[in-house]
């Protein structure tokens, strides 16, 4: 495994890397004490870099230590609880103020790549009681630390906005006695606004638990990100990786069709520096698949809207579920059914499909002469996705592993950062007003992998 995907891995940043918490819960961390031989050298390590800077005669000492490990290829990921004793200081040459000797709690995240170590986290807080050699500690971790202290800022077009900070708790048992009350507050504001309910006060518990573990990897994508998106608290904060994806995406995308459409046409490679297809009437309001994988219905039929618009001078809401009839005529309900589709209903026609160039430049170029496009993408992130313009690595968002079809709206700049207007079908309580916004220009997400277009005559 290449060292970039190995890194990936242990992060937990790649499809199916981390599993969901288990339901009941599964013993974790190992019991406190001295460092086990498996942990002493990243413990020691973690220790060097909390005492970097620090005057001799400051520098804290190891107390007892807990931890566990992740393995991927030839790296080690290492999951550590340490106590620190601070010792006092009295020296007016080295503390401007008296210091008391002092004990705190830490967490600490290291890499062990090939006998290398990296500190990916660090989080400290005094504690009231030093931890007994039998015992475990009675404190909780500090809250509102800087790691993750971003995920929930607000934002005019979000609904979040009750949501301005997350407590940190990587790696650690969100069920167990430490879990801060700030998080079961979250997670209570997080119900009330989604009108989330849940069976039992088990399922509501292991619920909890999935909203934690989501706040930590969303942190993660946005540390990785190079964009300008926010990643956070979204209605899909609940759902572990594995459901979300199963209920609102599709694998079946990445397939290669049986029949390949035609080549279109070009229109050159001349675009206007920005277009929005929203603002001259091509663009129906943002819809709702719901929970039900067929996010390439609403990417088709909102392409179909589009061209007959264009073509026709009339903008018609187009069923996901009853061929070519209006939404009037047959709702989509986004479950299975029998199909009571009546060509005698049928409002629209198209001549041809066409598939589209995979040059930005040129796609930009169709957009704006011949109307919104269909596009598939991997939906990296999505899940926790909340505003600004997404641009994931691209080890993390694979143009391989296409899973999700939207639709491509508009193209345009925000602060010199190019983008693409993308219009979802997850609702208007989702994005920014139920859009989403992907770089432009770079293949992010393989968003020029698998453009096409209905031809309507």
């Amino acid at each position: 495994m290449a060292p970039w995907l190995q890194l990936l891995s242990l992060l937990g940043l790649l499809p199916g890397a981390v599993a969901a918490p288990a339901q009941p819960r599964a013993a974790s961390f190992q019991a406190w004490g001295p460092p086990s031989p498996e942990l002493l050298a990243p413990t020691r390590f973690a220790l060097e870099m909390f005492n970097r800077g620090r005057a001799a005669g400051t520098r804290a000492v190891l107390g007892l230590v807990r931890g566990r490990v992740r393995r991927a290829g030839q790296g080690s990921l290492y999951s550590l609880e340490a106590t620190l004793e601070e010792p006092p200081c009295n020296d007016p040459m080295v503390c401007r103020l008296p210091v008391s000797k002092k004990t705190l709690l830490c967490s600490f995240q290291v890499l062990d790549e090939l006998g290398r170590h990296v500190l990916l986290r660090k989080d400290c807080g005094p504690v009231d009681t030093k931890v007994p050699g039998a015992g475990e500690p009675k404190s909780a971790f500090t809250q509102g630390s800087a790691m993750i202290s971003s995920l929930s800022q607000n934002h005019p077009d979000n609904r979040n906005e009750t949501f301005s900070s997350v407590i940190s708790l990587l790696n650690e048992d969100p069920l167990s006695q430490d879990l801060p009350v700030k998080m079961a507050s979250i997670f209570k504001n997080f119900v009330i606004t989604y009108n989330r309910t849940y069976e039992s006060k088990e399922e509501a518990r292991w619920r909890l638990s999935v909203f934690v573990n989501n706040m930590v990897r969303a942190q993660k994508i946005q540390a990785l990100d190079r964009g300008t998106a926010q990643y956070g608290v979204t209605k899909f904060s609940d759902l572990t990786e594995e459901e979300f994806r199963t209920i609102y995406l599709n694998t079946l995308l990445r397939k290669e069709p049986g029949n390949k459409m035609k080549q279109a046409k070009s229109v050159g490679d001349l675009a206007p520096p920005e277009w929005d297809w929203r603002s001259k009437g091509a663009v129906t309001k943002v819809k709702d698949q719901g929970m039900c994988g067929s996010c390439w219905a609403f990417s088709v039929t909102g392409n179909v809207e589009g061209q007959w618009f264009l073509n026709q001078g009339t903008l018609l809401s187009l069923s996901e579920q009853g061929g070519l009839e209006t939404e009037d005529d047959y709702s989509y309900q986004g479950h299975m059914q029998s199909c009571n589709f009546s060509a005698e209903k049928a409002k629209v026609y198209i001549n041809d499909s066409v598939e589209l160039s995979q040059n930005e430049q040129k796609l930009a170029a169709w957009l704006a002469k011949r109307g919104p496009i269909s596009v598939a993408i991997n939906a990296f992130g999505m899940q926790f996705y909340r505003h600004g313009i997404s641009r994931p690595l691209r080890p993390l968002c694979s143009p391989w592993l296409i899973d999700h079809a939207v639709l491509l709206v508009g193209y345009g700049n925000r602060s010199d950062v190019p983008f693409w207007a993308i219009k979802n079908s997850w609702g208007t309580d989702w994005g920014e007003k139920g859009y989403y916004y992907l770089h432009r220009g770079s293949g992010a997400c393989g968003v020029n992998t698998m453009a096409s277009s209905a031809v309507v005559d």
